[in-house]
């Protein structure tokens, strides 16, 4: 099992004495309510899955990470993390202050001001997503942020709370858990979609090669047209039941809003999954991208700038169902011309699923068709 992102498992979860005083001193504390965006990412931190990070990214920490995708220690990370304030609310706020972070009305966690900070949004978009255009989702969350940007490390006093807790794990558990399963080699697969034959397809290949496959689905705040959450969900319960064996597969939620930043996205995704004890991580077709702003193959690519990154990368590229060869395979396998294939556009299927027609057994399995046509609407609006 790989070490954590710098060699160390992140931990500032308040229990106890410590989680007493922290829920007395939030109700005297200066107090920033955050979004569930940002609460997750609190989350994210507090429970390690963002390591090495201890807080939100200071100004010379998200001056590495924009022009270097490195963190001043020279460690790979490609993503801002980051706590936004306006203008009106960071003028009461003090560099050296303890402030108390609310969500939904109750105290999330004490957070240390070390910085307080300016940074220019243009310059923000541009580096993280590789453009300014207004339609990527990556620059208008960046447009909508405050003025002022906090940097400091963070104590999380209770998780956010939320419907899928049942499928939340913590890389301390996921750590345990791949231990008690006798996983030494552990893939981690990102998804935002219900499984298709091509998502099985590619898990159960990297399986021919690793003990277990560890599916990680996000959760949280998707652009329009993009899958429900509980969609996702039941859909691979669906799965797992009918066609995975019990001992080769977990699944665990990721609370995250997805950046849509394409190849800087992967790296990051990368790192998450390290942390939670992969050895591996599956790297498809357009990783994290959105419209047409990355390249098919760019998530891959940039791989190639990451030698130390402590995880080992699957590349999967084209795949699809040959009639001819009566399975799912790939273009080094198949000798049949492109007449004779079936191709897994997420595009497709969601278009069929919207005229209420169920994909056919080509695409996807029944059971996780029959469980998407039970929501009258199973998009995002």
């Amino acid at each position: 099992m790989p070490k954590p992102h710098g060699g160390k498992l992140v931990n500032r979860v308040l229990e106890g004495q410590g989680k007493r005083r922290a829920l007395e001193d939030a109700q005297t504390l200066k107090r920033v309510d955050v979004l569930d965006a940002v609460a997750s990412d609190v989350e994210n931190i507090a429970k390690g899955v963002f390591s090495p990070l201890e807080g939100f990214l200071n100004h010379e920490e998200l001056e590495a990470v924009l022009h270097l995708m490195r963190l001043p220690s020279d460690l790979a990370w490609t993503m801002p993390v980051l706590l936004d304030v306006p203008n009106s609310k960071a003028k009461r706020i003090g560099e050296g202050e303890e402030l108390a972070l609310y969500h939904e009305g109750r105290p999330l966690a004490l957070m240390q001001v070390e910085e307080k900070y300016s940074f220019e949004k243009d310059e923000l978009a541009k580096h993280a997503f590789g453009t300014l255009d207004a339609t990527h989702p990556g620059v208008a969350m960046v447009k909508d942020m405050g003025e002022t940007f906090l940097g400091g490390r963070l104590d999380l006093i209770k998780e956010p709370e939320g419907p899928y807790t049942q499928y939340k794990l913590a890389p301390l558990e996921t750590r345990v858990l791949f231990e008690e399963k006798g996983w030494k080699t552990v893939v981690g697969f990102q998804t935002r979609n219900p499984p298709h034959l091509g998502h099985e397809y590619v898990q159960k290949t990297a399986l021919a090669f690793v003990d277990g496959v560890f599916i990680n689905p996000v959760i949280g705040k998707k652009k329009t047209g993009d899958f429900k959450d509980e969609v996702i969900l039941e859909a691979y319960n669906a799965l797992m039941k009918n066609y995975y064996l019990k001992e080769s597969v977990v699944m665990s939620i990721l609370p995250f809003e997805m950046r849509y930043a394409g190849p800087r996205e992967a790296i990051f995704h990368a790192i998450v999954r390290k942390n939670f004890g992969c050895t591996h991580f599956i790297v498809g077709r357009d990783h994290a991208g959105v419209g047409k702003f990355y390249g098919p193959y760019d998530a891959q690519k940039i791989f190639d700038d990451f030698p130390d990154l402590g995880i080992s990368p699957l590349f999967f590229k084209s795949f699809f169902h040959c009639k001819r060869c009566g399975a799912v395979t790939n273009e080094k396998a198949c000798p049949h011309g492109e007449s004779e294939h079936i191709n897994f556009s997420g595009t497709k299927i969601r278009g069929m699923l919207s005229e209420g027609r169920l994909p056919p057994k080509e695409l996807m399995r029944p059971e996780v068709s029959e469980v998407i046509s039970q929501y009258k609407n199973p998009f995002v609006d």
